[in-house]
């Protein structure tokens, strides 16, 4: 059987027991395995592999020998509880191997979880498991988490008092970021805020998201905003010493003024402008922006991606200006043009 999103995400978080397997398949090897061992684990629990009711095989061994996975299905073990084996890594050619294992499947045995990269609709593999009974197939893609997925990662981190604004930093956030970066995020939330009964706040959020050099480019987007040349180049030897480019830090720039630009523009007002911003900005970034917009003004923001779009212009072109002396000076024009 066929779930779709929605079911499959109840279906991960409490699998029955009583079904002989279920294949989980995509092209994201990190949303795949994180999905299996949500799944494995509800099954057999976190000692399931100490306790030897939980059966790792990869795809290459169970293709030199087809009866480790019957094995594995009828093997009993020392200790009481639900049984499951993992067959990792699977393709269609392993399709007919899978299905004789687990045409033998009864009540009791261990049940059959695969995983496997990306499937057609015409996949020996995916359709075997879309048609049995008592077997289901999912497949992962590249979507965001849903809501209610990101409420129980929250909750089985241990955050249950989030704010309103906080709540809606993490969704942003998950649009952003790998699932796996997304999980230790939310897991070093919950360490984070461990015997702290305080609301979650969007300060608590900033504080434990992935930092990067795009961080670093923040700073020096403030600066030049706020009107401080003579802070821009520490910023930028900084920055260059971390691999950025010229050409990057040019399109990030543009990028921010033009977020500047659409909130000072709004007929409404920065305060109704930044509500249109994609993705979503919240906290002191959110302060920060309605503070530019307002100090700057359209036209001024107007002039300075004119500016911009001369600077990034000639930074693609054959021209042989040394490129971060040609970014430097563009970035302090802006910033003294954001003094007057």
């Amino acid at each position: 059987m066929k779930l779709g999103a929605r079911e499959a995400s109840g279906y991960f978080r409490k699998p029955d027991p009583s079904k002989a397997g279920l294949l989980i398949y995509g092209t994201d090897g990190m949303r795949v395995a994180l999905r299996r061992k949500e799944v494995v684990d509800a099954l057999v629990g976190p000692q399931g592999e100490a306790e030897m009711r939980f059966t790792r095989i990869a795809a290459a061994d169970l293709r030199k020998d087809g009866a480790l996975l019957n094995d594995a299905i009828k093997s009993q073990g020392f200790f009481p509880g639900q049984r499951a084996v993992l067959v990792e890594d699977a393709a269609d050619g392993l399709a007919e191997t899978i299905r004789v294992a687990m045409s033998d499947w009864r009540d009791g045995d261990a049940q059959v979880i695969v995983t496997a990269g990306s499937l057609t609709a015409k996949s020996s593999l995916r359709k075997y498991f879309e048609a049995h009974p008592n077997a289901f197939a999912i497949g992962i893609y590249d979507d965001p988490p849903a809501r209610d997925e990101i409420e129980a990662s929250l909750a089985a981190a241990g955050l249950k008092a989030i704010g309103r604004d906080a709540m809606d930093a993490i969704v942003a956030l998950s649009r952003t970021l790998d699932p796996g970066d997304f999980r230790q995020t939310i897991e070093k939330l919950g360490l984070y805020k461990l015997n702290d009964s305080s609301e979650l706040s969007v300060d608590d959020v900033d504080a434990c998201r992935p930092q990067s050099a795009e961080a670093g480019v923040d700073d020096l987007l403030k600066v030049v905003a706020d009107g401080q040349p003579q802070l821009i180049a520490p910023l930028l030897r900084r920055l260059y010493a971390q691999g950025v480019n010229p050409t990057g830090l040019c399109i990030n720039a543009n990028r921010h003024f033009r977020a500047l630009h659409t909130v000072a523009s709004d007929p409404g007002g920065p305060s109704s402008g930044i509500g249109r911003l994609r993705p979503p900005v919240f906290g002191p970034r959110r302060d920060a922006i309605l503070r530019q917009a307002s100090t700057w003004g359209r036209d001024r923001l107007e002039r300075a991606l004119s500016e911009l779009l001369t600077t990034d212009l000639t930074l693609r072109s054959s021209s042989k200006a040394p490129q971060q002396a040609l970014m430097e000076r563009a970035l302090v024009r802006l910033a003294m043009m954001g003094k007057r």
